[in-house]
């Protein structure tokens, strides 16, 4: 059987490369910046506590922007021909061919430059010591959003628990698109009324 093409974004062939991502390379290039970042905060504490309590709080902090982004940012209601392409090439695509593996990851051309200035900023702002493990727990909880969205659509999930979790972002593409926007901590539409109640 013949694999499905991707939907072309891009008319030049390196731009285009750059929007897809295999879930192995996925995996080797996030396990080294998680190790790298987790490897720099530790080297950089003061205490294991204090280290692991602004982990958990980069972490906690993931979820409310994971759900503010897919449904603000993500599913932007734009007027204007960019503003409806800028959010198609983000995520539209994506809805257009769900189930492609190519495309069911952020692509590194955009989740390592944010990384980047996410860690950066967090440095900045707080110090080596704390800002460096508020990161990592922040991306940290982005990889483990990224797994789940992916596993989502290629895997069957059934563990009780993650198939609750396909079955609640599968609604949000083939029940209402307006709803159910938190991949990972799902409770969160229930909380902002985006809940997708049809079975």
């Amino acid at each position: 059987m013949k694999r499905e093409a991707p939907l072309r974004l891009f008319k030049n062939p390196a731009m285009e490369a750059l929007t897809l991502l295999p879930f192995s390379v996925f995996v080797i290039v996030w396990s080294v910046i998680l190790s790298g970042a987790t490897f720099f905060a530790w080297h950089h504490s003061t205490s294991a506590t204090m280290t692991g309590v602004s982990w958990l709080i980069g972490l906690i902090a993931w979820f409310p922007f994971e759900y503010l982004m897919h449904r603000f940012l993500f599913h932007f209601q734009g007027k204007s021909t960019f503003a409806k392409s800028m959010v198609f090439v983000m995520h539209g695509n994506h809805h257009e061919q769900p189930n492609h593996s190519l495309r069911n990851l952020m692509p590194l051309s955009v989740s390592l430059p944010l990384a980047l200035v996410i860690w950066g900023g967090c440095v900045w702002t707080m110090g080596s010591a704390i800002g460096a493990a508020v990161a990592a727990g922040f991306l940290c909880g982005y990889v483990g959003y990224d797994t789940v969205h992916y596993s989502c659509h290629q895997f069957s999930m059934n563990f009780p628990v993650l198939r609750k979790i396909k079955i609640h972002h599968i609604k949000h593409h083939y029940r209402k698109t307006d709803a159910n926007y938190a991949i990972t901590a799902v409770f969160l539409d229930k909380i902002c009324n985006t809940k997708c109640d049809r079975s």
